[in-house]
């Protein structure tokens, strides 16, 4: 999303181009029924995404399945929906809170209506949701799935047939196939995804409206983007469930770092200590050129590494652009290994690139 985008939201205070499907199914039928903070996380997700303090999304711009409403036809219909009315302009977010499938090497998200026996007829299998996704038109686009991966992988059983739960990091992959397609799942394919018990919402929904009430770390321009939501939520529940809980992030062709919503309400922040804003758009600036020239991420030629980086303090997994807002932002924070900096990182990445205007500048104190 450029600058002149960016500017019209922050003059509208309104998300316009924002829209959503947000689904929870807590009280399945024919599966293991699910803590009510389930619904309530699908609620505040609602509430906060068409907050005008908050995200700005418009009310009609978001719609609401919760439990009952989450049929597999009701599903079906809104993705179709979203298709319709979404621009290429437009950003996408689709929010899912309740049970996945495993179904031979793919998965599925289990609506309210799911058949024990009919698995594959009445769930949406990967496949179809992966269409799905391909016929909205908008250029950003982000899935958020609540469900736990793997904990529950044995619970569901009938006289004649078992429901794997679960949904696989392959399946993650797959769904994120094109331009400015990102998932976000709330843990690893062979862990749960906590509700403590007595809280509102689960560990992993709490903290993603905390990044969508202003919480994130943003370049206070008035707009909170991808990559900063999953820095915030990745962090905050890994300090939570410390070893037991690990949001994953998937993305296989991601060139910006997309504004998924206002920041408190759009308002633009002047009140920052003097030269951070100056400081972000530099560091900014930094992981374009980098993301651009090395384009694997970090490890690509070694790059971090002949910095004095080790790479082991960073999360290789991310995709290329999505592994350099990380470990950029580590490296700010004085992480990525003892013997590198920016000064290093620049002057390594200038002896690939010594023709480089941009870093030159860079190298020049810029």
């Amino acid at each position: 999303m450029n600058t002149i985008e960016v500017n019209k939201m922050n003059e509208s205070k309104s998300f316009s181009g924002g829209h959503a499907l947000v689904i929870a199914v807590a009280n399945y039928a024919q599966a293991p029924v699910l803590p009510h903070s389930v619904l309530n996380d699908a609620q505040d997700v609602v509430a906060t995404l068409t907050s005008a303090a908050h995200c700005g999304y418009e009310p009609q711009n978001v719609k609401l399945l919760l439990d009952t409403q989450a049929t597999l036809d009701a599903i079906r219909q809104e993705l179709d929906a979203l298709a319709a009315r979404a621009q290429p302009g437009d950003s996408v977010l689709i929010f899912f809170s309740g049970h996945g499938a495993r179904i031979g090497e793919e998965s599925a998200l289990v609506p309210v209506d799911c058949e024990s026996q009919r698995v594959t007829q009445t769930t949406l299998v990967e496949q179809e949701f992966s269409a799905a996704l391909a016929r909205i038109k908008a250029q950003r686009l982000v899935v958020l799935i609540d469900a736990c991966h793997a904990g529950a992988a044995a619970s569901f059983k009938s006289a004649d047939s078992m429901l794997d739960l679960g949904f696989n990091e392959k399946s993650l992959n797959q769904l994120a196939q094109g331009t400015g397609r990102v998932m976000i799942a709330s843990s690893r394919a062979t862990e749960y995804s906590y509700a403590l018990s007595g809280a509102r919402n689960s560990i992993f929904t709490e903290h993603l409206l905390g990044a969508l009430r202003g919480a994130a770390r943003t370049h206070g321009d008035g707009v909170i983007r991808v990559f900063e939501v999953f820095n915030y939520v990745s962090e905050r529940v890994r300090q939570a469930m410390p070893d037991r809980q690990h949001p994953i992030f998937k993305a296989s062709n991601l060139e910006d770092n997309f504004a998924v919503a206002l920041e408190l309400g759009g308002v633009k922040r002047f009140d920052s200590p003097s030269g951070v804003v100056e400081r972000d758009k530099v560091w900014r600036a930094l992981e374009d050129i980098l993301s651009d020239l090395y384009p694997g991420g970090p490890q690509d030629q070694e790059l971090w590494l002949r910095a004095g980086g080790d790479t082991s303090r960073l999360r290789l997994a991310l995709p290329g652009r999505a592994s350099w807002f990380a470990a950029l932002r580590t490296l700010r924070q004085g992480g990525g290994g003892a013997g590198i900096n920016q000064n290093s990182l620049i002057d390594t990445a200038l002896q690939d690139f010594p023709h480089h205007q941009e870093l030159k500048k860079f190298a020049n104190g810029c």
